[in-house]
């Protein structure tokens, strides 16, 4: 397999790409609607919650957080996570700029 060369596009296009891996998964879309939902921090365990095993849910927490949408604190034992706000604003502007493309251009093709 080749090497993904990111440096050919732009950084929109860049971003957009890393913040589509975020909905790539639908065990992470579930964790972020969780999370939504809550409207807080949780610590307990989203195993029961998503269905999944805890090291599933753990990568697909890491991957979340490695992408910046949820952030992680440590409280005792345990990392309780939660909505990265202000990166969630920033994704949301980067990738409704690329989906309102249409309406910006006014496709007019076949």
């Amino acid at each position: 397999m080749g090497i993904t060369k990111t440096e050919m596009f732009t950084d929109q296009q860049n971003q957009v790409a890393t913040f589509a891996k975020a909905f790539g998964h639908p065990a992470r879309v579930a964790i972020l609607q969780h999370l939504f939902k809550i409207n807080a921090c949780i610590c307990g365990d989203l195993v029961e919650e998503i269905g999944l095993a805890q090291p599933t849910i753990s990568q697909h927490l890491k991957e979340l957080k490695n992408l910046g949408l949820i952030k992680g604190n440590i409280e005792g034992t345990s990392i309780c996570y939660c909505i990265h706000a202000e990166n969630w604003v920033a994704m949301k502007a980067v990738m409704s700029q690329f989906l309102d493309q249409d309406i910006e251009n006014k496709i007019n093709c076949c």
